[in-house]
């Protein structure tokens, strides 16, 4: 594979699992830094789940103010820090998430897209919004992985939007993790059949 071959990763149909292809903006910046296939896969599955996300929360609570844009931007972007640090791509590791952050901003992305490089992760942290949130449950549920210190977060976004109760929200966002996670296999299928590096 060359570098050539990451916009490809990023925008080309994938047959089965069915992505969403990643913004253009994201795939440009992916294709700039050298990201890894495994890498702009992983985006991709996530950014698809984000979109999911977006498309649920649109549907069904339209009161809640929240930046798509930023949200699928985020998502698709999240990680580009193992661009740098490559090990953390099959292993554990935090040091993608600054390096992420200021990856993206000396690539001219703004700071309140490039901040979810550094939030998807800390979902607990002060100032996290909505988005962040979204992005960080995103990067979980892809793989059918349940946070529920994370999922409670978005009931209570949910709940203060629009009044119902957190028990109804709750039955509801589960209903929708669960059937998103049954796609995960095909997505972690996905993810694995592109290679950690590229071929010398």
């Amino acid at each position: 594979m060359t570098a050539s071959d990451t916009p490809s990763i990023a925008m080309d149909d994938t047959g089965d699992p069915p992505l969403r292809p990643l913004p253009e903006r994201a795939a440009s910046l992916l294709a700039r830094v050298d990201a890894p296939p495994r890498l702009v896969a992983h985006l991709r599955a996530v950014h698809d789940v984000a979109a999911q996300l977006v498309a649920w929360v649109e549907r069904h609570c339209p009161r809640l103010e929240s930046d798509a844009e930023a949200v699928l931007f985020g998502a698709a972007t999240h990680d580009i820090g193992k661009a740098l640090h490559p090990a953390e791509l099959s292993g554990p590791g935090a040091r993608h998430e600054a390096a992420g952050r200021e990856l993206l901003l000396t690539h001219g992305v703004e700071a309140r897209l490039a901040r979810f490089a550094g939030t998807h992760a800390s979902w607990t942290a002060p100032g996290i919004g909505v988005e962040d949130l979204l992005v960080s449950l995103a990067d979980k549920v892809w793989k059918n992985k349940r946070v529920p210190e994370l999922e409670d977060l978005v009931v209570a976004r949910l709940a203060g939007a629009d009044g119902r109760p957190a028990w109804q929200w709750f039955m509801e966002l589960d209903e929708t993790l669960t059937a998103i996670g049954e796609g995960a296999d095909r997505r972690l299928a996905y993810q694995m059949s592109h290679p950690l590096t590229r071929p010398q």
